[in-house]
């Protein structure tokens, strides 16, 4: 079904010139054929000779910079934006230079963190970085300054929308910063064996208390101290704690945006298991990145068009109505329709789903293409 992908009517709005983006288009596609971050695997599915399959994708990533094409994935009318880290390990990597432990502290890998907007279940990821325990000490960094890394490689983009961190973001570093650069949050607050320093007006330390089937708030404290923020927690019966969330928002506002923050971890999900880039193997952090974009970019593209092949072969059922029986519109996503329904397809589904993902797509560019090095 892959095949169905008139890729090129997307990357002509991607990239600079018909041959750059006919290049891109043969790329793409065999990513999403291949399903392997392996350049070797990805050369094979190109049209021709895999050894020239293998120099044109080199090429091609010489001459572009993927980072700048992701971004344009960045939805202007996103009501918010999702951060969130993955681990991806690396086990053998014994002589790469951007390679670390994990937070285990055993196993060899590195952290990539991931910028995105919610699209359906999922989010698009627009921007990210890469770093390791390996590199933070190397470049004589921190964990803070690899986050504020991210966050200033998107300011412009974020005007007032909050952004939603999970729990490795609620450190009082990160925080001053978000306060200094006007970025309003929604962040999981770390409530584990050392509680959170939380004051109220009359620098009393406030604790954080629920039991199950309760909403908590807490307005007007101060983050160790120093960062105004209110706080809301909620625990939902069946679940083993509660959830507690800090925010410059109204607390109900910030919790329902952390709840879709799953949309990213779905998203990672798909990356990994569907597109196997979990088992990305550059040697250099540029090349690294590089392929992470490409990945990323053939994903969004993908995630477009299952979603509206979605559309044309599980219709939502009419207002006030209940499926009988589940079906892959709950349990798949866009993406794994795509590439894994088997299903014979008249001409007509194909193209119009490919009309509306068009449609969707093409909403998210506002500004002219700019992807040369």
């Amino acid at each position: 079904m892959v095949d169905c992908i008139r890729m090129v009517r997307f990357t002509q709005h991607l990239f600079e010139g018909v041959d750059l983006s006919s290049k891109a288009a043969r790329i793409l596609q065999a990513v999403l054929r291949a399903r392997s971050a392996r350049l070797s695997d990805i050369a094979r599915e190109m049209p021709g000779n895999a050894d020239a399959g293998y120099k044109q994708i080199q090429r091609f990533m010489q001459r572009v910079d993927l980072k700048s094409v992701l971004m344009r994935f960045f939805q202007a009318d996103a009501k918010f934006v999702i951060g969130d880290p993955t681990e991806i390990e690396r086990r053998q990597a014994w002589k790469t230079g951007y390679v670390g432990k994990l937070k285990d502290g055993k196993t060899k890998g590195f952290w990539m963190l991931v910028l995105a907007t919610p699209f359906r279940g999922r989010a698009i990821p627009f921007h990210f970085i890469t770093y390791s325990s390996r590199t933070i000490r190397e470049e004589a960094t921190s964990r803070n300054l690899n986050h504020c890394r991210a966050l200033d490689g998107i300011k412009t983009l974020l005007g007032d929308r909050p952004i939603v961190l999970d729990r490795e973001f609620s450190y009082l570093g990160l925080l001053l910063n978000l306060v200094a650069e006007e970025v309003h949050f929604a962040i999981r607050l770390h409530t584990g064996s050392h509680p959170p320093i939380l004051l109220n007006k009359a620098r009393r330390r406030v604790d954080l208390v629920i039991s199950p089937g309760q909403d908590v708030i807490h307005e007007h404290l101060l983050y160790k101290g120093e960062v105004p923020v209110n706080v809301i927690g909620h625990w939902r019966y069946g679940f083993s704690k509660p959830l507690w969330v800090m925010t410059d928002l109204e607390p109900h506002v910030a919790l329902e945006l952390y709840q879709q923050r799953m949309k990213i971890e779905e998203t990672f999900r798909d990356l990994k298991s569907l597109l196997g880039l979990d088992k990305i193997m550059n040697k250099s952090q540029h090349n690294l990145e590089q392929i992470i974009a490409l990945f990323m970019i053939a994903y969004a593209i993908g995630l477009f068009v299952g979603e509206a092949l979605r559309d044309q072969l599980f219709p939502s059922p009419s207002p006030g109505l209940q499926p009988l029986r589940t079906c892959p519109r709950q349990l798949y996503s866009g993406l794994f329709i795509l590439l894994k329904f088997k299903a014979r397809l008249a001409t007509a589904v194909i193209a119009s789903a490919i009309q509306h993902a068009m449609q969707a797509f093409l909403a998210l560019l506002p500004y002219p293409v700019r992807t040369h090095v």
